[in-house]
């Protein structure tokens, strides 16, 4: 079955063989990764590298081409500037350079502010809209010549046209101009790059019109981030954001270079592809060689691990026989390394095993022998507790019996003596409390005499009230008399005033001032007859008021004497009630003593009973301790004979299990 199990799990030989190709291939993996990573960046740098030196050459050509030109047309503007010549010299010089140069074969051409035009007489150039063409335009904006920006000519050529102002003191804006063909330049952009499979094109970055570029057809179109070639649309991105630095384009490396003095860009680019094609073999070539390395490593790892393994394999099979209890065998030591130190180490394992089994045999004999008298022994001793065991059981039943008796003396008395003690705790408190009622009742007799004296003031404040207000009543009637008299000396007076404004008129001039004094007199009059009115009305609502006020003070006074009889009652029967509160205190009192004398009976008579009851309980728990180390000494007898027949299985067990194995 072990053998079995064994050759169902794998060797050793399959889990290192297992784990140590992974982990090679893992391991050249990474290498080939780094070194393909290594060698695409080292690649992409020096082709970078080669690009831009191939762009700035480029560049270097173009402008120099560029200066070259702008040198000879700065040569004719000096001339005209300082030379003083006629129409007919600059006529002449215009027909000189017609055809002179290649780079600009029309020559060169003169326009003013009028719009007139001075240019060879073979030249085809138009002179109509001077003033509007870009080439008059940009020529004013420059004192020294320049290049401006290409457009294309009426025969639909793209040129650029160099240009600026001449000033020949003749007093008229006059601006000298040349127009280049960019064909010599379309040649160095096409031509002069250095890398195999490269391109380049040369954008003006004012409107990205393409001036130069290997497809003709792309020539004078403009792009933008609508153009539908993408490398093209990535290109016109990065123009707009006028970010020239070098990157990758649609799997292009691309190189921005501008062109000093000029709105012009040139773009050199080549594909990735290109660049990374030998890439691609060596990598090819490098998995290929990782690929047969692993095969013969694998080769050699499984003939090393089968060297290795192999003095493995005899230990396992020794394993294996000691496992099944056969330690006859015998382990054979060579070398000096760690599996012959293991071998060493199993070889004496074995050799104590086959000490300590012979030991355990013969132990195993003599607990055998031992067993047997400790067996005979504890069945003895577990009879002989068992009848002492009975017997303190029956002790304990008699003395339980008499406790139970004595604890229900005790807590009679007891109950007993509590119901006494609470009578005496409660006669106490109803002691409290009528006192406390007394000194309630004395302060309520105090409390009606302080009523009764409270009341005799407020009769007396009544009777003070209803005479002070009787004299504001007959106050009031002398008002009215008074203000009686003022209401006839007002209607006198308003009588005499009628009479003087009479004798006013009659006096004519001479009685104009008595008369207004008369009439001032009768309004004043007239105003106090109605204050005597308001007021007159006025104090008969105050004595009206005043009335009310005698009659309610009247009907108070009498129901403050009714209070004061009352409360003089009350105060009479206060005493009384206080008396007999008083009498009831005394008799509580005797009674108190009384309970007192009882309550010392019944509690002396509780603790003598209670000193039994606990005295029956300690005789009591004393015979169940000794019933219970009865019990455990049979329980103890009992476990003793179990383990001592137990122990003689244990031995005759031990004894077979020791047979098994073989010395």
């Amino acid at each position: 079955m072990n053998k079995g199990k064994l050759k169902a799990k794998f060797s050793i030989k399959a889990k290192l063989i297992g784990i140590i190709i992974p982990m090679m291939a893992i391991v050249v993996s990474l290498l080939i990764i780094i070194s393909y990573n290594k060698s695409k960046s080292i690649i992409t740098n020096s082709a970078n590298d080669l690009l831009e030196t191939s762009g700035k050459k480029q560049v270097d050509q173009i402008e120099s081409w560029f200066n070259e030109n702008l040198a000879s047309l700065q040569a004719i503007k000096t001339t005209l500037e300082n030379g003083n010549l006629s129409n007919e010299s600059v006529q002449n010089l215009l027909d000189k350079y017609y055809g002179y140069n290649n780079n600009y074969p029309e020559g060169f051409y003169i326009a003013d502010q009028s719009g007139n035009m001075l240019k060879a007489k073979e030249s085809k150039k138009s002179d109509k809209d001077i003033l509007n063409s870009i080439w008059y335009k940009e020529g004013l904006t420059r004192i020294n010549m320049g290049f401006g920006s290409p457009y294309k000519n009426e025969q639909g050529k793209n040129i650029v046209s160099a240009s600026g102002i001449i000033n020949d003191n003749s007093g008229k804006i006059k601006v000298l101009s040349a127009d280049f063909s960019l064909d010599k330049v379309t040649v160095i952009v096409n031509s002069m790059i250095e890398m195999d499979n490269a391109e380049a094109l040369l954008v003006n970055i004012r409107d990205n019109t393409i001036l130069a570029h290997r497809d003709n057809s792309l020539i004078s179109t403009k792009i933008d981030s609508n153009t539908s070639d993408k490398f093209l649309r990535d290109v016109a991105i990065r123009l707009q954001n006028r970010d020239y630095s070098s990157t990758e384009l649609d799997n292009n490396m691309v190189v921005f270079k501008e062109i000093p003095g000029t709105d012009m860009v040139l773009i050199s680019y080549i594909p990735t592809k290109s660049i990374f094609g030998e890439l691609s073999q060596l990598r090819t070539f490098m998995i290929a060689i990782a690929i047969i390395s692993i095969i013969i490593l694998i080769a050699l790892i499984e003939r090393v691990v089968q060297i290795v393994i192999k003095p493995i394999k005899k230990l396992t099979e020794t394993i294996v026989a000691m496992t099944n209890g056969d330690f006859t065998v015998d382990v054979e030591v060579k070398g000096n390394d760690e599996i012959s130190i293991m071998l060493g180490s199993v070889k004496e394992f074995i050799d104590v095993m086959r000490n300590i089994i012979n030991n355990i045999h013969i132990v195993s004999s003599k607990i055998g022998n031992q067993a047997e008298g400790s067996t005979r022994i504890s069945k003895e001793l577990y009879d002989s507790s068992k009848v002492q065991s009975e017997s303190m059981q029956n002790l304990n039943i008699t003395v339980d019996q008499l406790s139970s008796s004595v604890n229900e003396i005790a807590e009679s008395t007891t109950t007993l003596a509590n119901v006494v003690s609470n009578t005496r705790e409660d006669s106490i408190n109803v002691d409290k409390k009528m006192r406390e009622t007394i000194d309630i009742s004395e302060k309520g007799r105090e409390d009606m005499e302080k009523v009764n004296t409270a009341m005799e003031n407020i009769r007396k404040s009544i009777t003070s009230l209803q005479e002070a207000i009787n004299n504001v009543g007959n106050s009031s009637i002398e008002i009215i008399n008074i203000i009686s008299v003022i209401g006839s000396i007002a209607e006198q007076t308003n009588l005499l005033s009628l009479n003087a404004s009479i004798e006013a008129a009659r006096a004519g001039e001479a009685g104009k001032g008595f008369a207004v004094v008369a009439s001032e007199i009768g309004k004043l009059a007239q105003t106090s007859s109605e204050s005597v009115k308001s007021i007159s009305a006025h104090v008969s609502a105050i004595n009206k008021l005043v009335s009310n006020t005698v009659k309610q003070s009247e009907e108070s006074a009498g129901y403050i004497n009714e209070s004061s009889y009352l409360i003089s009652g009350t105060v009479d029967t206060f005493d009384s009630i206080f008396d007999r509160i008083n009498d009831t205190n005394n008799l509580i009192q005797n009674m108190i003593e009384k309970v007192g004398h009882l309550d010392d009976v019944a509690t002396t008579v509780a603790a003598i009973s209670e000193e039994q009851a606990a005295s029956s309980e300690e005789i009591l728990a004393t015979s169940q301790v000794m019933v219970e180390q009865s019990n455990n000494i049979t329980q103890n007898s009992e476990q003793v004979a179990n383990d001592a027949e137990e122990l003689s299985n244990t031995s005759d067990e031990l004894s077979k299990q020791i047979q098994m194995f073989k010395i």
